[in-house]
C-alpha cells in the first residue's frame, strides 16, 4: 500500500493517485490525479510550459475555459460525466474548470510530467469565457 495526502481547502480537495515516483513504473510516466470541485468554485487558472494534460469529468458539471497564452484564442465547453469524454490540454494552453452547478464536480486527469511547482504558472484571463 502507498499512502496517499488528500489536500482539501474550500474549493474542494485534490488527490494523487500516482506521482511517477512509485517502484515497478516506466520512467516516463508522469501523475494521475483527481479533483473535486465545489459549486462555485474555479479549479487550476493556470498554464503549463512543459506539461501536458488530460481530463475526464467523472461525476457533475463542469465549464473548462481554455486559452492559448501567446494568441488569446479562446474556447469555452461545457463538460458533464452523463457524456464523458477526455478532453486534452497541451502545454502553453491556460485551463481553468469552473463549477457553476448546485453539486460537486470531480475530475480524474493525467499530466505527461511530474509535478514541478515551477511548471504551473497562474494565468490572469484577459477575458472570461461564458457559455
Amino acid at each position: 500500500m502507498i499512502p496517499r495526502e488528500r489536500l482539501v481547502d474550500k474549493r474542494g480537495w485534490f488527490v494523487k493517485v500516482i506521482n511517477g515516483k512509485e517502484s515497478h513504473l516506466s520512467s516516463d510516466i508522469g501523475e494521475i490525479y483527481s479533483i473535486l470541485a465545489n459549486p462555485g468554485e474555479t479549479r487550476a487558472n493556470h498554464y503549463h510550459d512543459l506539461a501536458q494534460e488530460w481530463f475526464t469529468l467523472i461525476q457533475g458539471k463542469a465549464e473548462l475555459q481554455l486559452e492559448d497564452i501567446y494568441t488569446k484564442e479562446k474556447i469555452c465547453l461545457c463538460l458533464d460525466s452523463d457524456n464523458p469524454q477526455t478532453i486534452f490540454v497541451p502545454n502553453k494552453i491556460a485551463h481553468s474548470f469552473i463549477n457553476h452547478a448546485r453539486d460537486p464536480f470531480i475530475l480524474i486527469a493525467y499530466s505527461d510530467q511530474q509535478y514541478d511547482p515551477a511548471d504551473t504558472i497562474p494565468y490572469e484571463w484577459a477575458v472570461k469565457v461564458t457559455k
